[in-house]
């Protein structure tokens, strides 16, 4: 192996020693602790030591690093605290994470680490959106995100790449190309010959390096750094290495043919580079075995250390509250002059006003910008406050929802904008593995809005008429809000923008130009987490949201019955004493929704009705929703799907129970 030192001195060479045996003889020890059974799991890096410990000591410390399984040489490099890592193995409580997850899944944005979820290729348009903060703010900060051979097959990948090229963002995206997705061979994966081949069709730069020469990785990640602080653009960087251990320990490597495992040795990353210092007379022999010592004291006292901390314990009432991050702003009580508005106005409103409040609040969706979004509810926004506010966007879904959680890592606030909720499902990875899981894992709020024009009454068939809520009130980590009114949409829109957690936002599709109503034209919060009674009555409590509530209101006009209306307004979390307090006066319930029967939210408070409410009960407790099917197109079928065309009877039957 070749090395050129250029004018790099002998300390720095040595440092680089230090940096790189480091790791090795870290893992070396984790391994031994693992046959023991001191440590549950390891994805070992022995072998592909050079790309991690090159790459970091290449770049500046304010630059942000997005690790995987095999690239504890960042960490090291980066200087984290080797007890805290051993702790984040262990569970201990002094590890990143407290026992929530395990290896390096979890971020440290001190040390401008952000480690990885288990969905390869996830975290690659975070780092996009990392950089585009660090952009938006004027720093110049890159981002350098790592993917294996195998994630590159991944849909992130493609996102990611697409959209730093689009928007010059200053990322390097670093393929640690080791020869085996698992046991999956590179030929069963893709049939590029290089994968940096793949940079062409982004429009942007790809560079093939060998990824066990410790200083071919320093000195090219360090010039195309130096080149993007002057000139931000992202470039795709493959470094061929080798995997020479399993996937994971369990795994073993009995699929590797032999002689493959015997070429590699002899690239060997660390073994390499020492014969390099002790052929130059950089390093004797004598100094290699004071650093190898000097290490392995420094390693078995960390390990003591952690091991020594005392077992994680925890309470019900802790692990509930960390799931969120505790929003810090006031609440701002609606006042003052109204006017009469319809619920579409209402919400460009609510985003206009929380543009103002917040100089930091990013807009990103398709054809939001110029175009004004395809409800026109950004109209004008671009003009006002400019295109790097207000972003247009490929169509990735995907990239754009992990983009927002890294504005959100940068210290922005983000609101993403689906055409249409229904798409979501593009992202919904994004969604319940990554911005919901965040804070809690550790520490970080993702403070992230999306907005998701919903619901059926307009004649749109199956993939734009959709009530997908119930998809997500199920995953910890999201709030879920949906208002009815105009006044509502507005004070929940500016609550969730305000509030540093992830929130789905569903606005419905019917109500923006059928719906008017008073509101407050002064920025204002309306209670996340507060139902509203709507009307008070003693014959039944009809509990319901969204277009629910215009549903019960016509009811109520058409029969002239005494029923109690709740609107829940927020579904995570949700008002339960206002439900309760209401069922027991009128000693029924019936849940109104419409979202599809089965699996709905209304089963959720159906069953704390029954639960809390049975000795206050006269009757069943009901839930109404839509038919279980797609929603149809054609008028007359989407109207006898809706749960409306069945409530006049559901309530006439509960009502003579």
């Amino acid at each position: 192996m070749d090395y050129d030192r250029k004018r790099l001195s002998n300390e720095l060479l040595v440092e680089l020693y230090q940096d790189i045996l480091f790791p090795r003889l870290v893992e070396e020890k984790m391994l031994i602790l693992l046959r023991q059974g001191k440590v549950s799991k390891w994805f070992s890096g022995i072998g592909q030591e050079a790309i991690s410990v090159g790459l970091t000591k290449a770049l500046a410390a304010t630059d942000f690093i997005f690790p995987l399984h095999r690239n504890l040489g960042v960490f090291t490099t980066r200087g984290m605290p080797l007890y805290r890592l051993v702790s984040q193995w262990q569970g201990k409580a002094d590890g990143y994470t407290k026992g929530r997850d395990r290896s390096f899944h979890f971020g440290s944005p001190e040390d401008r680490v952000i480690g990885m979820i288990s969905h390869l290729g996830a975290m690659l348009p975070v780092a996009d959106g990392v950089a585009l903060g660090n952009q938006l703010k004027g720093e110049p900060h890159i981002s350098v995100a790592f993917s294996g051979d195998g994630g590159t097959s991944e849909g992130d990948f493609h996102e990611a790449l697409n959209l730093a090229s689009v928007w010059n963002l200053p990322v390097i995206f670093v393929i640690e190309n080791n020869g085996y997705g698992l046991s999956t061979p590179t030929e069963q994966q893709y049939r590029c010959k290089q994968l940096a081949d793949r940079a062409k069709g982004y429009g942007m730069k790809g560079v093939t390096i060998d990824g066990n020469n410790l200083l071919e990785v320093y000195h090219t990640v360090q010039r195309l750094a130096r080149q993007m602080r002057k000139k931000p653009q992202p470039v795709l960087l493959e470094c061929m290495t080798f995997r020479m251990r399993g996937h994971e320990e369990a795994s073993g490597t009995k699929y590797v043919p032999q002689e493959l495992m015997d070429t590699w040795k002899e690239k060997d990353p660390v073994d390499n580079y020492e014969r390099f210092l002790l052929s130059e007379g950089i390093i004797t022999l004598k100094d290699i075995d004071r650093i190898r010592a000097e290490i392995k004291q420094k390693i078995n006292q960390a390990v003591k250390d952690a091991y020594a901390a005392p077992e994680i314990s925890s309470s019900l009432e802790k692990e509930s509250v960390e799931i969120f991050a505790e929003p810090s702003h006031k609440l701002i009580p609606p006042k003052g002059t109204t006017q009469s508005v319809r619920y579409i106005d209402a919400i460009t409103q609510g985003l206009e006003q929380s543009m103002e409040q917040h100089p930091n609040l990013v807009l990103m969706g398709q054809d939001i910008a110029d175009y004004g979004g395809v409800f026109k509810i950004t109209d004008g926004f671009m003009e006002r406050f400019g295109a790097n506010r207000v972003r247009n966007t490929p169509l990735c879904e995907s990239a754009i929802l992990g983009a927002g959680l890294g504005l959100a890592l940068s210290g922005h606030k983000a609101m993403v904008e689906m055409q249409f909720a229904d798409f979501v499902s593009c992202g919904f990875n994004q969604i319940v593995n990554n911005l919901a899981k965040t804070h809690y894992r550790w520490g970080s709020a993702a403070d992230v809005v999306v907005r998701m024009p919903t619901g059926g009454g307009t004649g749109a068939g199956p993939y734009h008429s959709q009530s997908i809520e119930s998809w997500f009130t199920h995953v910890p980590g999201l709030k879920v809000v949906y208002p009815s009114t105009p006044e509502d949409a507005k004070g929940l829109l500016i609550s969730a923008i305000d509030d540093p957690n992830p929130i789905l936002y569903f606005e419905h599709k019917y109500l923006y130009r059928s719906e008017n109503g008073e509101v407050p034209e002064v920025y204002y919060h309306t209670p996340i987490g507060k139902a509203r009674r709507v009307r008070e009555g003693e014959e039944l409590s009809l509990i319901t949201y969204g277009l629910g509530v215009k549903w019960a209101e016509a009811l109520v006009e058409e029969t002239g019955w005494d029923l109690e209306i709740i609107d829940l307004r927020t579904l995570v979390p949700w008002d339960r004493q206002a439900v309760l307090d209401s069922v027991k006066k009128t000693n029924r319930a019936l849940i109104l929704h419409e979202a599809t029967a089965t699996g709905a939210f209304g089963a959720e408070i159906a069953a704390a009705i029954a639960d809390e409410c049975f000795e206050w009960l006269d009757a069943p407790v009901k839930r109404l929703g839509s038919l279980d099917t797609p929603v149809p197109f054609h008028p007359s079928l989407e109207q006898e799907f809706m749960a409306n065309a069945r409530l006049k009877d559901t309530v006439r039957s509960l009502l003579a129970y």
